[in-house]
């Protein structure tokens, strides 16, 4: 800030600059360049008091302080209202290419949830057979009844929204009468945890088509700017939700163009024209062109300048007309078409100078505005298309279908996940038995959304497989695939409110290059599953390195259970009725290499106290228990009967 312009703030205030007024000015200024907090403008007025300096020199000191602090506010405000409106331009980027509606919706719901910084975002949709509104994308949420909420028009926050077409806010859910509250919604909330919602209607012309909410876990006032900007994300939801019949539409005004050269042959040069720039655009949608490729296209067929402006640079009584019947109007010299998508007016086409257009031109440009409104919301919805080929990738991985390691290096980074790091495959299964087909389908489902939101925050993969889920995560340093698997195996069990199993490989590397290393992994990971849940370790974890040899042995359906009263049972129950250590002094004495001298070093006991254990282990196994073959038999079942018993201690 120059002293011109502090100088100019005291004229508009109605005060000529003085001598004390000019010097005064030099510290704040000093302040609004480094970007100082507001307490800091204090301290040059509280220096002058202690200095004792004269009064003018104070209350100039003051003034100035209160012209510094009223630029840094509005220099603030600016710089908040820069960021949202580049967060929108943003978004409208990240959307570019998308055609999947789940896609788009998810992204825009993830932006919502971080440019409002809140804990959780959702979004529900209308369903018109059932009268009712159900949730459809959720970010943040970890409570899966609350995912799958079902509202009755006027029933809750959302439920009122949907049925009114207008916004509510909450700091205080639960205390807030205005809302009515039911058994199943409260539930829901409380299961989530949640506190403060807002609520703004997705809105199709005069039709409410769903809810879009920011909500936190604790006690919070939306301000008015943030609920317009939580109003922006739900119009490009709701264009995005229009959007995917854009394309359609537009291939099938390509067809009326057809029929239309059929049935008026002197209009063929016209039709022709037509049909060649809605070609164009077409293939400009499809290869990701811009909203001035669009332009230039057009302007190309009709032989005149078409440009894209923003709504504000447009006509604004032609522009109103456009919009509310949906075909381009004249306008002096030129034509005006309309660029929306959801009731969100996105912007205008104008074509110059071209006062008497033919119907057909005119519908021409009316389609070239559909279809850049198509492009504009395509072009919000790229970074979410990467979040929905998160699994893809994975089951490419898997498979090894794609071996070219810079290609796969390039999917993966757009997913915020590197290949070069070291990485542990996981097989997650849940363990509950359920009733039915349709609830063991909707179990998995939510083991998926589990697994598939875990990924995502720790920069790995995760895919549906075999009944149950994959990961690929990455291991931090010092960690173990054991702890990993452990961790996992917590986590998705406190999502889905059920006890997972989760098996894990040993680490691995360089999985671009070598990517059939993943399906390896994966094996091992299901030898490790099938190995827990064989020994009973029912929403454990366990790696490979926790069985070592024994993993290839557990692989099978076998009776380990069996194989172990086989061949220490006498002596396991002898342990269990006198409270003997024998199964210990067994155990001793394979690990001392059968040496009962080493064996009673290793008990801390007299050596004829071994040779009398031992003793009575021969009465209880036989004479030939110490032959070899019986010997490795006898190892591997206090091998299994101790791993069958380690959930347990």
């Amino acid at each position: 800030m120059s002293s011109d312009h502090v100088q100019s703030a005291q004229r508009t205030n109605g005060e000529a600059p003085t001598s004390e007024h000019s010097g005064a000015e030099a510290p704040f200024l000093e302040l609004l360049a480094r970007g100082a907090g507001a307490d800091a403008y204090e301290r040059p007025v509280l220096l002058a008091r202690a200095r004792g300096e004269p009064a003018e020199r104070v209350e100039a000191l003051e003034h100035a302080k209160r012209l510094a602090l009223r630029v840094r506010s509005e220099l603030e405000g600016r710089r908040r209202r820069e960021a949202e409106l580049s967060a929108l331009f943003e978004t409208a980027h990240d959307l570019a290419g998308l055609r999947d509606l789940d896609a788009v919706l998810q992204a825009i719901v993830h932006r919502a949830r971080s440019l409002l910084a809140t804990d959780v975002a959702y979004l529900s949709l209308n369903d018109p057979a059932r009268g009712d509104t159900y949730m459809r994308v959720t970010e943040g949420s970890v409570a899966a009844r609350f995912q799958q909420l079902r509202l009755g028009m006027g029933e809750g926050l959302g439920g009122l929204v949907a049925q009114t077409a207008r916004p509510y806010v909450t700091d205080d859910y639960f205390q807030d009468e205005r809302f009515q509250h039911t058994t199943t919604i409260d539930a829901g909330v409380r299961d989530e945890g949640l506190v403060a919602i807002c609520g703004v209607p997705l809105m199709l012309g005069p039709h409410v088509i769903g809810v879009l909410f920011a909500a936190d876990r604790r006690a919070r006032v939306f301000e008015r700017e943030q609920i317009a900007l939580l109003g922006s994300f739900a119009a490009l939801a709701a264009a995005a939700i229009d959007t995917a019949n854009l394309l359609t539409e537009t291939r099938s005004a390509l067809a009326e163009l057809e029929r239309a050269n059929e049935i008026i042959q002197d209009r063929s040069a016209v039709i022709e024209r037509a049909s060649d720039v809605h070609d164009r655009l077409a293939e400009l949608v499809l290869r990701g062109g811009g909203v001035h490729d669009v332009a230039a296209a057009v302007s190309e067929v009709l032989d005149g300048a078409v440009r894209f402006i923003e709504a504000t640079a447009a006509p604004a009584a032609a522009l109103e007309a456009s919009r509310a019947d949906g075909h381009a109007v004249p306008h002096d010299d030129d034509w005006i078409a309309a660029v929306t998508a959801g009731g969100e007016l996105l912007g205008a086409l104008v074509l110059r100078g071209h006062p008497g257009l033919d119907p057909v031109d005119q519908r021409t440009l009316e389609r070239a505005a559909m279809v850049t409104s198509l492009v504009l919301l395509a072009r919000r919805s790229a970074a979410e298309a990467e979040q929905r080929v998160r699994g893809e990738l994975l089951d490419d991985l898997l498979d090894a279908r794609d071996r070219d390691p810079r290609l796969l290096r390039e999917r993966a980074s757009r997913l915020h996940a590197d290949l070069d790091a070291t990485h542990v495959v996981l097989a997650a299964r849940l363990d509950g038995a359920a009733a039915d087909a349709e609830q063991e389908a909707d179990a998995r489902r939510r083991l998926w959304s589990a697994a598939s939101h875990l990924a995502a925050t720790r920069h790995g993969l995760a895919a549906a497989r075999d009944g149950g889920t994959v990961l690929l995560l990455p291991l931090a340093p010092g960690a173990t695939a054991t702890d990993l698997a452990r961790r996992t195996a917590r986590q998705l069990g406190t999502a889905v409110h059920e006890a997972v199993t989760v098996g894990a490989s040993g680490p691995v590397e360089d999985l671009a290059t070598h990517p059939d290393t993943v399906a390896t992994a994966y094996t091992e990971a299901r030898r490790c599953l099938d190995a827990l849940r064989l020994l009973g370790r029912h929403g454990d974890g366990a790696a490979a390195e926790d069985f070592g040899f024994l993993g290839l042995l557990l692989a099978g359906d076998r009776d380990i259970g069996g194989f172990v009263e086989r061949t220490i049972g006498p002596v396991v129950t002898y342990d269990e009725r006198r409270g003997t250590d024998l199964l210990r002094t067994l155990d001793a004495y394979f690990g001392c290499g059968m040496s009962p001298a080493r064996t009673k070093d290793e008990l801390h006991v007299h050596v004829n106290t071994v040779a009398q254990r031992l003793e009575r282990v021969g009465r209880l196994l036989g004479d030939d228990w110490q032959n070899p073959s019986r010997a490795l038999e006898i190892q591997l079942a206090l091998r299994l009967h101790r791993l069958s018993g380690a959930t347990r201690h």
